[in-house]
């Protein structure tokens, strides 16, 4: 008597590689590029360097340097994730986007690392990541109400900053591989490039 058994599919994987070089080179930009938004914010008045640099309430933010913030912490890491999927010569926006949020990921640590010696460069939405001056100098100390809400006025503008980055950081690597920003674009991959067709597996049978 012959039995029938089920044969069971092996486990597969469908990986994406990571191509580091790119991710560095991206992370380095968008590093840069947040530094030198602070620099030009601070020139122009849009925010202050050093301590005073601190979000301490937000009441105080004008307009102007509202947007300049907002425009500034996700033009940054635009710049990086572009510069990643450029770099990487990467055409399709789905690894192009993956890429561009793992330079998102590597800028971030670069950051906090910077904020930890100082944070000098930082002004604006940024300048929150380094050490909080809420905490009392000595142990047993009351802390001041008026530091602790400064604190967190400024925990919610760097997370603010840090979640535009994001953003910014996948918007760039989409950008930067050239690929048409619609999010149906992926169904006639297959067919299409640009404007010419492309021989389908169906019709290369036929």
């Amino acid at each position: 008597m012959r039995e029938s058994a089920t044969a069971v599919g092996a486990n597969r994987w469908a990986a994406w590689p990571v191509f580091w070089t790119p991710v560095l080179v991206g992370a380095l930009a968008a590093i840069v590029a947040v530094a030198l938004f602070g620099v030009i914010g601070t020139a122009i008045g849009a925010s202050k360097a050093g301590a005073e640099g601190r979000i301490t309430t937000f009441s105080g933010i004008g307009l102007g340097a509202l947007a300049y913030a907002v425009f500034a912490s996700f033009l940054a890491f635009v710049i990086g994730g572009w510069i990643t999927a450029r770099v990487g010569g990467i055409t399709w926006a789905e690894p192009a986007m993956l890429h561009g949020a793992i330079a998102f990921l590597v800028a971030t640590v670069g950051l906090l690392a910077m904020a930890s010696f100082g944070g000098a460069v930082y002004s604006g939405w940024y300048a929150a990541l380094a050490p909080s001056p809420a905490v009392p100098a000595a142990p047993g100390q009351p802390v001041d109400p008026n530091a602790a809400k400064a604190a967190a006025a400024g925990a919610t503008a760097a997370a603010a900053a840090v979640l535009l980055g994001l953003a910014g950081s996948v918007v760039g690597g989409w950008m930067g591989s050239g690929e048409p920003m619609n999010l149906t674009h992926y169904k006639t991959r297959g067919t299409t490039v640009g404007s010419r067709p492309v021989t389908s597996d169906r019709t290369t049978r036929i």
